[in-house]
């Protein structure tokens, strides 16, 4: 495992994004595990975070020309990550969409750098895959390509099928999905961590109910 998908975990677990007990999810299912993103909720955090969506795109090896941020939780991310990549030697623009377009001042439907080239889109996580799907047509519409999803956690859960949303998003559209850290990178975390451990079991029987082996 990356040095930093490993210290993106003890600092989700840090900030309290990462907690453990039952949860259930809107899907109905009851997760021994819950990772509520909304907790990045400050400067120093935020400033953190996207560090980290930096270190995964950079080790991804994606080619990319500019960042677009889905609207809402996507416009921070993608401005947080572009200032990373920056102050890392690599500017680049970026562009985030309005949830209705608007029709007086400066108009439409996108806010930020024209979306051109190849535009990979920040997000926190895939669930359905849906918002996803309308920030892929709609960057083809106004001339961008899309090349990628970065993503903070990828669960590794099957949706209503065998595969996941990213695996879905994946085929469907033929672009990669980065995560920063994945499930696998939690449970390897979780084995170093005696006072955590016990997580483990309840996690093992979860993903024999909902998860995936890996990603195709």
């Amino acid at each position: 495992m990356a040095e930093f998908r490993k210290d993106f975990i003890a600092f989700c677990f840090e900030q309290g994004v990462l907690s453990f007990g039952q949860f259930t999810t809107k899907s109905g299912r009851t997760t021994p595990y819950f990772f509520n993103a909304g907790l990045f909720n400050s400067g120093a955090t935020l400033d953190r975070l996207a560090q980290f969506y930096a270190n995964a795109i950079l080790a991804s090896g994606v080619r990319f020309d500019m960042l677009f941020g889905p609207a809402y939780k996507g416009i921070v991310l993608a401005a947080g990550t572009a200032i990373v990549l920056a102050r890392e030697g690599r500017s680049v623009p970026f562009a985030f969409n309005r949830k209705e377009t608007k029709d007086h001042g400066e108009g439409g439907e996108l806010i930020g750098a024209p979306l051109a080239g190849r535009v990979l889109i920040v997000d926190d996580v895939l669930t359905a895959g849906t918002a996803v799907g309308e920030s892929i047509a709609l960057i083809a519409r106004h001339g961008g390509v899309p090349c990628g999803v970065v993503i903070s956690l990828d669960r590794m859960e099957r949706g209503q099928g065998n595969l996941s949303a990213i695996q879905e998003i994946e085929q469907r559209h033929g672009i990669p999905v980065i995560a920063i850290a994945s499930l696998d990178d939690l449970v390897m975390w979780l084995r170093g961590r005696s006072e955590l451990r016990q997580n483990l079991n309840a996690i093992a029987e979860y993903r024999k109910l909902y998860g995936i082996a890996q990603h195709a």
